[in-house]
């Protein structure tokens, strides 16, 4: 019949429910991409302070070493002598300049053996114990040093100004030379002082 309309229904199988996938996938979750920020490595300036800790203890060897050398390798005898005396200078007619001698040799060798120490913090500057180690021994080494430099200083101090109360005369007018000598291992020994403070300075900011 005309205007009747014929409506099929198509069921669908479970077997094909099975094979249609969605018209519209899913949006994934957002993740947020957290940036790898890469830390630099510590310890830096710990292994700047080693490096110059290994070169104070050079110039401290040059130093100790040369301070040592001139002090022990001076003396001057005066070009005039009577038949019963001869008048000449040497270090080891004064203790304070014998033991100005002996410390200034110590220290010396003691700068030289340290150094390897020293290059341990270079290779692990994180380590503690070597720098605690070297703060004690260099502190011992700048009383030792100071003591010397202080003694052979009171008498260099002495030959060149002498003491009118314990009738003392000067005797650089005489042995120039050897005065000349003897003050410059002094300002050696100082100066050798004042780095072995730096050092002490330098292990203490780097613990």
């Amino acid at each position: 019949m005309e205007g009747d309309s014929t409506t099929i229904n198509i069921t669908e199988t479970p077997k094909e429910r099975k094979g249609k996938a969605p018209l519209l996938a899913a949006p994934p979750a957002s993740s947020t991409i957290k940036p790898v920020v890469q830390k630099a490595p510590k310890g830096g300036y710990k292994r700047g302070l080693a490096i110059f800790d290994v070169i104070l203890r050079i110039a401290g060897i040059a130093t100790a070493l040369g301070a040592a050398i001139a002090m022990g390798s001076t003396d001057q005898t005066l070009p005039f002598f009577t038949q019963f005396f001869q008048f000449k200078a040497e270090f080891d007619d004064l203790p304070a300049f014998t033991f100005f001698v002996i410390a200034n040799s110590i220290t010396a060798a003691y700068l030289a053996l340290t150094i390897p120490i020293s290059i341990v913090c270079i290779v692990r500057p994180h380590l503690v114990t070597p720098r605690v180690v070297l703060i004690f021994l260099d502190s011992v080494m700048v009383a030792l040093t100071t003591a010397a430099a202080g003694g052979a200083a009171s008498i260099v101090y002495l030959a060149h100004n002498g003491n009118s109360d314990a009738n003392w005369p000067a005797i650089c007018q005489q042995f120039n030379d050897f005065c000349q000598a003897v003050s410059g291992a002094v300002v050696a020994s100082f100066l050798t002082v004042v780095v072995l403070m730096f050092l002490v300075i330098l292990s203490a900011f780097a613990l």
